[in-house]
């Protein structure tokens, strides 16, 4: 049986795949301010490639229905949290006034492939 550290890495691995996919690039993953971390930044050009978005991706992963829906595990105080490892992001980065977004993305295992959630714009914003 995998331990959760071993789910949370192999859904964030599956989460940045599907992203990168999806035309994003990572820009970081893992990334510390303190004792918080938010699991991976990644920049999605718009369509007309005329600039992009900053995303900051809190993913979530589950073998199993035992705990809940993964995404309903990002309450208040983890967003608070991810705000505050964004905003520090991108004061180090010298990232600010870049466009941002918060999403979050949830694996599912199971038999087979996971199962991938994305919920774009999911929470807050900063200023």
């Amino acid at each position: 049986m995998a331990s959760t550290a071993d789910i949370g890495r192999r859904g964030e691995d599956a989460a940045v795949a599907f992203l990168e996919a999806a035309g994003c690039r990572t820009l970081d993953r893992n990334y510390r301010f303190g004792r918080e971390e938010i699991d991976a930044v990644v920049f999605e050009p718009t369509p007309a490639d005329d600039g992009g978005m900053i995303v900051f991706v809190e993913v979530k992963a589950r073998s199993g229905a035992g705990y809940g829906a993964p995404e309903a595990a990002v309450d208040e105080a983890k967003q608070r949290a991810i705000l505050r490892v964004a905003e520090a992001y991108m004061h180090e980065r010298r990232l600010i006034p870049s466009p941002v977004r918060f999403d979050v993305v949830a694996v599912h295992f199971g038999d087979g492939e996971p199962r991938i959630e994305h919920f774009k714009n999911a929470f807050g914003y900063f200023t």
